[in-house]
């Protein structure tokens, strides 16, 4: 007997008592192919570019992308999405970079496929705002409003090279109405049954977005709340769900992660495709400052908020940790 009574039956710190042990019992375990890389690659540049607002992230020189994706074959990640920066004299209003068999990202695509084969899942972001001078997601109407469906008929074109280019993946991310199935059927009419789609399902327009724009190269002025969601609704996300897989999505994602477990963990209960997260610019940025400045353990937490990502339902991360963070899974 205690002095306040009986001493307790059950102890579950029996399974906490050693490193060993904790292991042992973990519920949830990351692994360097739960991981997918992010890369920016830059028109013009003979040397890659820091990110002020991502400390350790850089726009690559389309060598120094293919390095980067044989070190990420290396460490064991299972993919790299590939995000193109073309020189700012050639945005215009239609992103006609986009689509132009050699824009940088078409050329990039070729370059890793060159370099790693089928040995890393490589992906490509479909959309335009890097290719626009407006900055938007889409080519725009007379009243400067985003064209839903002129803007499908561009993704359609853009699926198309960036599939002759060699990639495995395409990301349509530009949240218009109908984008995954003009995708779907864009691809299967050239002779691309065998490219698969990761349906950016619940895109919001987040603050967290932020050091992803000096990343790309944005021209943006204004949001993008005409068409990607609302921070506040999660009802809006499972509709976009349904949407994506009847126009055959063979994969989701949600995007930004941490401020949306809640969301990732809806679609991962609904849904029977793997599921990806994307931790965004903006919460890579906040680890980093914070470690900079002294106020948390930087490599625990990085570890901290992918396994967070991971027990809210992902099956994949995409994260600009993803190499260094296999590689200290594999040691």
């Amino acid at each position: 007997m205690t002095k306040y009574g009986s001493f307790p039956g059950a102890r579950p710190r029996r399974l906490r008592t050693t490193p060993a042990m904790r292991r042992m019992v973990a519920e949830y375990r990351l692994h360097p192919a739960d991981l997918i890389l992010p890369a920016f690659v830059r028109e013009g540049i003979a040397e890659p570019v820091p990110l002020a607002a991502m400390p350790g992230v850089v726009q690559h020189t389309r060598d120094t992308l293919r390095k980067a994706a044989v070190e990420a074959v290396e460490a064991g990640v299972a993919g790299i999405m590939l995000f193109g920066v073309p020189d700012d004299a050639n945005k215009d209003a239609a992103g006609t970079a986009g689509t132009d068999p050699d824009g940088i990202l078409q050329l990039a695509i070729r370059d890793v496929r060159a370099e790693v084969g089928d040995d890393l899942v490589i992906m490509s972001d479909l959309c335009l705002d890097e290719y626009t001078d407006h900055g938007h997601c889409g080519v725009l109407d007379a009243a400067g409003r985003v064209d839903n469906d002129a803007t499908l008929d561009r993704y359609a074109e853009m699926a198309q090279v960036q599939a002759d280019a060699g990639v495995h993946v395409v990301g349509p991310s530009g949240m218009m109405d109908g984008q995954v199935g003009v995708v779907r059927d864009a691809l299967d009419q050239t002779g691309h049954e065998d490219v698969s789609i990761l349906a950016y399902t619940a895109k919001y327009s987040s603050a967290f977005f932020g050091p992803f724009r000096e990343a790309v190269g944005s021209s943006l002025e204004g949001d993008r709340k005409t068409y990607q969601q609302d921070p506040a609704n999660l009802r809006e996300s499972l509709r976009e769900l349904a949407l994506d897989l009847e126009e055959g999505a063979d994969m989701v994602m949600v995007k930004p992660a941490l401020p949306y477990l809640d969301v990732l963990a809806k679609i991962a209960d609904a849904v029977d495709v793997p599921v990806a997260a994307y931790q965004v610019s903006g919460e890579y940025a906040m680890v980093e400052a914070a470690a900079e400045k002294g106020w948390i353990d930087r490599d625990k937490a990085i570890l901290e908020t992918l396994t967070g990502i991971k027990r809210a339902g992902a099956d994949m991360i995409l994260t600009y940790w993803a190499t260094e963070v296999a590689r200290r899974l594999r040691d």
